[in-house]
């Protein structure tokens, strides 16, 4: 059974940086697209960004657009996110997992806070 593991989570002020990784064992991310997902108070779970399995195709949720990266490393079976210029609003728990359904089971997710 896949295990995920969101780390790199934290408090930090507007206009500061975070990078969250995400490592996956017990299976190999394979040649899925990979993504991230975010999950604020009350609210539902929303995309914010996949990557293709060679690294080639990006895409992100308009709102975070010019401000994250997200990577892969799949040697390491492991996925980034590279986030700048963060915003209180980017305040949620983040997630990794496959793109498309059938989705593995989720992990615990790394809270990122943005004090203003």
């Amino acid at each position: 059974q896949v295990h995920l593991v969101e780390s790199g989570g934290g408090l930090v002020q507007a206009g500061g940086s975070l990078r969250l990784s995400c490592a996956a064992s017990g299976r190999t991310f394979g040649s899925n697209y990979m993504a991230w997902f975010r999950q604020a108070p009350g609210k539902e779970r929303e995309f914010v960004a996949d990557i293709s399995w060679s690294g080639s195709f990006t895409s992100y949720t308009d709102s975070v657009k010019g401000r994250f990266t997200i990577s892969r490393d799949n040697a390491k079976n492991t996925v980034f996110l590279q986030m700048n210029s963060l915003k209180p609003e980017d305040t949620a728990v983040y997630y990794c997992n496959v793109r498309s359904q059938p989705q593995w089971t989720w992990g615990q997710g790394t809270q990122v806070t943005v004090s203003s």
